[in-house]
């Protein structure tokens, strides 16, 4: 049980994260729109497997990092604290405005999974985010199951969210109201990560071993 509270920090801010419009959403959105749910579903499934890589590489990354030298500990999370900080200000800070979805491009149906696949690729924030989130749960001695289940987790959250977006989304109703409630899931994703950033860089100098 001690070792699956440290999902709790890290879903509180992937989660909302996630909800942002962001190039995968905008991806899963046009390839809906211009071709159906289907091509959403299959887009949707290349999006899960780029941001599932992008967890591993970083889980794993920070774990070797951290079994090799140790006191790299207190640097990471500091960096990672520093870095949702950065990002939660700008949430907030941030004036509503519209996704631009009608000028982004749209994949062949054939083609809708890999094209998901590599706009995450494509998107260089997610790893660094990935490596920021997951620095308040990594240390040199979590637990390998407790890696894959988090990897797990990632990719079940984006999977359930974006086919919920490429089945809804695309309908102008919908889009519409998620248009009004955006800014408001921005401000709140905003404030998560700048209090759960400045634990963090508090928490530096003593991080603590799940």
């Amino acid at each position: 049980m001690h070792h699956l509270l440290v999902l709790i920090p890290v879903f509180a801010v992937f989660i909302p994260a996630l909800m942002l419009p962001g190039p995968d959403f905008v991806a899963v959105v046009r390839s809906s729109m211009t071709h159906g749910a289907r091509a959403g579903l299959m887009t949707t499934l290349g999006v899960t497997t780029g941001l599932c890589l992008y967890a591993s590489l970083s889980l794993i990354g920070l774990s070797a990092l951290l079994v090799e030298y140790r006191w790299l500990t207190w640097l990471v999370r500091a960096a990672g604290g520093g870095y949702l900080v950065y990002l939660g200000v700008r949430l907030v800070l941030t004036r509503p405005a519209a996704v631009a979805i009608g000028d982004a491009p749209a994949p062949a149906p054939s083609r809708a999974a890999l094209f998901g696949f590599l706009v995450t690729l494509t998107n260089p924030k997610a790893v660094v985010l990935f490596a920021s989130v997951f620095a308040t749960a990594v240390s040199a001695d979590t637990p390998g199951w407790l890696m894959a289940l988090m990897v797990g987790l990632v990719g079940l959250a984006s999977l359930l969210w974006y086919a919920l977006v490429s089945l809804f989304m695309a309908s102008g109703p919908v889009m519409r109201r998620f248009e009004r409630a955006r800014h408001w899931i921005e401000r709140a994703a905003g404030v998560c990560f700048v209090g759960l950033g400045g634990k963090l860089i508090a928490d530096a100098r003593s991080p603590v071993t799940p």
